[in-house]
């Protein structure tokens, strides 16, 4: 068993919360060990684990946020008819009084288990995270005050998940080895609570539409595209369709609804590595199933209403009434839709490396340890039916409340690598 507690303080909070207390235990039973198993020769470790514990926040914030601050807007008095003028100050946030830790309860439930002398090993592990206080800079209604924000402890998220690794030692001879390595994650993200602003809207995805396309709100998973249902291209027109959610014969803001999930099921990776007297080969795969991409560069790129190149899609596009087309007309009415939604899985092969390892007498008398040539390379290949060129892609980065916009995002390059590792 272990148990460790620690204190932590940032000048970002207001004094009279600057400190948290974040307190963690664990214990552990290795079951292979008690009078029960120790006749049982193919068990070779058996391990229960658990753990609850606390950690905490303070980013995502600016310096003594807890304070009112104020903008000095200078004012370039050398200019004509500006002699006399004096600099302008404006608020600029309101103060928190209570601003505090952003605070993260976690607790996990693991088994190890190690089977045929080692050639098989499980790892599973179980969790709940809940986040609470989490710190936010909320937007204000216009003219509630002279400030446009806030920092607040502003509401509640959950996490929990599966996760588990496998590792095992396929062949074990003495000129030929096998070891393969697999992992899966599985994750169910929920935003709980929201205090003042119970509804966020992110993730633009066009100058031509300004409707934003991320919508967070408690009771779902963050990053969660809205939008409307699109039912293809009116052949008479060749607009998008688009469904009156409301019954009311017009198409409006009110006939929004969720139009896909950027959170996928599961993620995976899998690692070979084959070892041939001298020679090692090792293979990584990584994959994600079940996630949404937002293809905003489809808008750019078959928009058509502006002088950007196009891709070749255009040339389907509907012409004249009576056409049938997946493709609109050029300058069509665009909006955030179930038309630039598309599946993100993918199975990608990220990493083949090859290498050779010399040996032999001949080597020390020329002052060598090791002399390793090498061959690299890098997203070699990608399976995915989305469209676009790089399913592993975000506009927003590592942000977790927006995900999976695809907005002219670079994609990851296919790289190769020749190289020698020497040792004297």
């Amino acid at each position: 068993m272990t148990a460790n507690v620690r204190a932590d303080g940032s000048s970002k909070l207001h004094p009279d919360h600057r400190w948290g207390v974040f307190p963690s235990f664990s214990a552990a039973w290795r079951i292979s060990q008690e009078s029960f198993l120790r006749d049982v020769q193919w068990i070779d470790d058996l391990k229960l684990r658990a753990g609850w514990g606390q950690t905490g926040n303070q980013s995502g914030i600016g310096d003594y946020a807890y304070l009112q601050r104020y903008n000095i807007n200078r004012i370039e008095w050398f200019k004509e008819g500006q002699s006399n003028a004096v600099p302008t100050i404006t608020q600029a946030n309101l103060r928190t009084t209570d601003l505090t830790w952003e605070t993260t309860t976690q607790t996990n439930v693991g088994v190890d288990f190690t089977v045929l002398r080692s050639r098989l090993t499980l790892s599973a592990d179980w969790y709940y995270k809940k986040t609470t206080d989490m710190l936010m800079n909320v937007a204000l209604p216009a003219g509630a005050a002279a400030a446009s924000t806030i920092a607040r402890n502003e509401g509640e998220m959950t996490n929990q998940g599966f996760e588990f690794a496998i590792t095992s030692h396929n062949f074990t001879g003495r000129d030929f080895t096998w070891d393969t390595q697999f992992n899966m994650s599985f994750n169910r993200n929920k935003l709980t609570k929201l205090e003042l602003q119970k509804v966020y809207y992110d993730g633009r995805t066009s100058d031509y539409v300004n409707d934003q396309v991320v919508r967070n709100e408690p009771g779902r998973p963050l990053g969660g595209f809205y939008g409307y249902i699109s039912d293809g291209v009116d052949p008479e027109t060749g607009e998008l369709m688009y469904r009156d959610l409301n019954n009311d014969g017009k198409i409006t803001s009110s006939d929004r609804t969720y139009i896909g999930d950027p959170n996928p099921d599961f993620t995976f990776g899998l690692t070979n590595t084959f070892f041939f007297k001298g020679f090692s080969l090792n293979i990584f795969l990584q994959g994600s199933y079940g996630n949404d991409i937002f293809n905003a560069s489809k808008m750019e790129m078959m928009g058509m209403y502006d002088g950007k190149n196009q891709i070749t899609d255009v040339l389907r596009r509907w012409v004249i009434p009576g056409q049938i087309t997946d493709v609109p007309k050029a300058g069509f009415d665009m909006k955030n839709s179930s038309y630039f939604i598309e599946d993100g899985s993918y199975l990608r092969v990220k990493d083949i490396t090859l290498s050779y390892d010399f040996s032999g007498a001949w080597m020390k008398k020329v002052g060598l340890t090791k002399l390793q040539p090498y061959f690299t390379a890098t997203n070699l290949l990608t399976w995915t039916k989305y469209s676009g060129m790089d399913p592993e892609v975000n506009q927003w980065g590592n942000s977790g409340a927006v995900q999976g916009i695809d907005w002219g995002t670079y994609p990851q390059t296919r790289s190769f690598t020749l190289g020698v590792n020497v040792v004297f």
